[in-house]
């Protein structure tokens, strides 16, 4: 063991520990969720790259000396590659505005860079986690710009994941282009179109939540560096600001950009509110599309049954050879979760108070879930389930040649007078509209045969091209 101490008195630490006194302090302190900072690698990484900027910030303006800034950016280059990340050992959910997961990052930084340096963890009078490691800084600026290099970071791993199930469900809608079935409005019957422009709408959607979140993206690239502890910038030099936000996007890679007024970037989250709706709206539309895939799968005997998932596992304990559709279940459930979060993030924000949001540790632990929950969901969506759909064929083809619904298409051509008269008569005998129509001398069903086909049911002015 050795002794580390704070204001508060001094505090036996584990040799092998790269964290320290303000990180044993909030262990006991917070022992809320049960989930460490360890388990959010992306807001890590982003305290590593902040850090090494400030580092080499401070150095080019004399605050800390070229050994101690070499050492703090080698430590961070390791926290960057992925390593020591267990040594996040503070809770997700604390108070204090996020000052227990940044003294976490100041202490495993310092202790790494006296390793660095062949020196024992402890020698801070070498390099000290406030003095050194968090010197021009303050959590209330480098947490919030942490949390938005993460969200950052998140996104584009959504981004993909959102792109490979996009591409997955245009491959099926490409399969199932002339699949022909009837569409459904109300739950009901409504008109003729193809499986495979059911798919392409649903792949539609996922490409407009493509661009909404890209578009929001830039959101997190505003950032307050600089700021320290309310947006003034005391104990940083002058300069400082724009060369550390320099140096972060440099390294970190994310065009980063300083906002235009500290103080109200400092105390407003607004920013986060705006990505969690985006997050909302892409959980709301993915959710759409997973309960639309149970429904269209329902059955396999007594409901819709226009599709089959494919098989992942027993559904059931006490029924034999029942199958359930988990993967979209699933989804569901994820994206219920980011609804949620997003109500957290929401009352989060509000609840900040003059000059500081107190509550981004809550803000963002829920956006790291729903991101990664999210991305998760497309990745399982697409492979357990989407890339195994096959259609119905059978049913859809009967379907198609007993529906009523068929008449609309004849709307152009014989009025909706006629058209209403071959469907109540077919509903009341149970025949073919084609024969119905032939009966009723309005067309024969050579002339009908040639106008119900997919190509003519499921774009404009086909029938009346006829």
């Amino acid at each position: 063991m050795r002794e580390e101490h704070d204001f508060l008195g001094t505090k036996a630490i584990p040799d092998d520990a790269y964290w320290g006194v303000h990180s044993a302090r909030a262990v006991e302190n917070f022992s809320i969720s049960g989930n460490a900072v360890a388990q959010m690698p992306d807001l890590v990484r982003a305290f590593a790259y902040v850090k090494k900027a400030a580092a080499q910030a401070n150095l080019q303006l004399g605050s800390i000396k070229q050994k101690q800034a070499d050492a703090i950016c080698s430590a961070c280059d390791d926290l960057i590659a992925g390593r020591l990340h267990e040594q996040f050992v503070v809770d997700v959910i604390q108070g204090g505005a996020g000052t227990s997961t940044n003294m976490n990052a100041n202490e495993v930084i310092a202790n790494r860079a006296l390793e660095h340096l062949g020196l024992a963890k402890g020698r801070y009078d070498v390099v000290h986690p406030n003095d050194h490691v968090n010197a021009s800084q303050s959590t209330n600026d480098t947490y919030p710009t942490a949390v938005k290099l993460a969200t950052y970071f998140g996104i584009q791993t959504l981004l993909a994941a959102l792109a490979g199930l996009r591409h997955a469900v245009e491959a099926k809608a490409h399969e199932f282009k002339g699949e022909l079935k009837i569409g459904r409005t109300q739950l009901q019957d409504a008109v003729p179109m193809t499986l495979g422009q059911e798919f392409a709408a649903f792949a539609s959607m996922i490409a407009d939540d493509e661009k909404r979140l890209r578009e929001s993206s830039h959101l997190m690239c505003e950032i307050n560096m600089g700021a320290t502890a309310i947006g003034t910038g005391i104990n940083a030099p002058v300069g400082y600001a724009e060369l550390v936000t320099a140096k972060l996007a440099e390294y970190s890679g994310v065009p980063v950009k300083l906002a235009g007024d500290l103080i109200a970037a400092t105390c407003d989250t607004g920013a986060f509110v705006d990505i969690s709706g985006v997050l909302k709206r892409v959980a709301v539309k993915l959710s759409k599309i997973a309960s639309d895939l149970r429904l269209l799968s329902s059955g396999p005997q007594a409901g819709f049954g226009d599709i089959k998932l494919p098989a992942r596992q027993a559904g059931s304990s006490i029924m034999p050879g029942k199958v359930n559709p988990v993967i979209p279940e699933v989804v569901n459930q994820v994206c219920f979760e980011v609804i949620g979060n997003d109500a957290a993030i929401t009352f989060a924000a509000e609840g900040g108070q003059l000059q500081l949001n107190a509550f981004e540790p809550l803000i963002g632990w829920s956006l790291h879930k729903s991101l990664h929950h999210l991305a998760r969901a497309c990745e399982t969506l697409k492979i357990n389930c989407v890339q195994g759909i096959v259609p119905n064929h059978a049913l859809l083809q009967r379907r198609v040649a007993e529906s009523v619904t068929l008449v609309t298409a004849l709307n152009p051509l014989i009025g909706y007078e006629k058209a209403a008269k071959i469907a109540k008569t077919a509903l009341a005998t149970g025949k073919p509209i084609a024969a119905i129509a032939e009966e009723l001398g309005i067309l024969d069903q050579k002339e009908m045969k040639k106008l119900l086909v997919a190509d003519r049911l499921t774009r404009p002015g086909a029938i009346q091209s006829a």
